[in-house]
């Protein structure tokens, strides 16, 4: 009886959380994650202070932080960062990155679609491919409303990584294929045919965007929560020639044609 109930217990949150727990070991291995080069670093400052500006001491909540990538490039621009994440191992390797560097971030464990963070308590708010796993986006958004003080700013990067173009299609076939044979650069342990891809698909399959995050339905929840002025940008060529030197060339060229974007909204 007790297992029963437990496993009633575990649903797609736990999930959720226990995949990126599992993700944390490699994360920031892999180009996309984490940061390679200064260029791909100045490209990522230049979109950020294309929606949200420099810090000047204003008060930023990366959500979903993961090991604090984008937290140490809003603390580069100035901002006094707090990351959010709710799995441990994340959390563990983003505490010792800012110790590491010297920086003064503070990372919190928390759920993004419930920070428990104070009413009108930030700046802006900041999340990179969060969005995608959401199992209740409405809900979360108007939580981030609720955390943002009027005029707050909030910036979302994320894609559809459901339904690639044709382009991107055929390059990950080949990528799959040429990898099968030993051709291509080595597969990271979530590639295809890994558990942790098959998880993934799993997941995918039941969070709330489940047939691809498009731009222009974040945008309308965005809307109904109470958001304004928003603003979709899908300029992130700088960022993906930048990465492209750390991908094999399908890999690159699949990133590149993928529909991937920005969201800037405002409170």
């Amino acid at each position: 009886m007790h297992q029963l109930a437990a496993q009633a217990n575990y649903n797609l949150k736990d999930e959720i959380k226990a995949y990126w727990s599992a993700r944390a070991e490699t994360f920031d291995e892999q180009p996309g994650h984490e940061i390679f080069s200064d260029a791909e670093r100045a490209a990522w400052h230049a979109l950020i202070r294309r929606h949200l500006g420099t810090g000047d001491g204003r008060k930023a909540l990366d959500l979903a932080s993961g090991t604090g990538v984008v937290s140490h490039l809003l603390d580069d621009l100035g901002f006094s960062v707090t990351g959010l994440d709710w799995a441990e191992p994340m959390l563990e390797r983003a505490k010792a990155k800012a110790k590491a560097r010297g920086r003064s971030i503070r990372f919190l464990m928390g759920d993004a679609e419930s920070t428990m963070e104070p009413d009108e308590s930030y700046d802006v708010i900041t999340n990179r491919h969060l969005v995608w796993t959401l199992v209740n986006p409405a809900a979360a958004f108007r939580e981030w409303h609720r955390v943002l003080k009027p005029g707050g700013r909030l910036l979302i990067v994320d894609g559809d990584f459901v339904n690639p173009g044709v382009i991107a299609r055929l390059a990950g076939r080949l990528a799959t294929l040429l990898g099968r044979f030993g051709i291509s650069d080595k597969r990271p342990a979530h590639g295809p045919g890994s558990a942790l891809a098959d998880t993934h698909r799993s997941i995918l399959s039941r969070v709330y965007f489940s047939e691809g995050a498009r731009a222009d339905a974040v945008a309308a929840l965005l809307r109904d929560a109470g958001f304004s002025q928003v603003r979709v940008d899908t300029n992130m060529r700088a960022i993906h020639r930048a990465q492209r030197k750390n991908f094999s060339l399908l890999k690159g060229l699949e990133r590149a044609t993928q529909h991937r974007y920005a969201i800037c909204a405002v409170k």
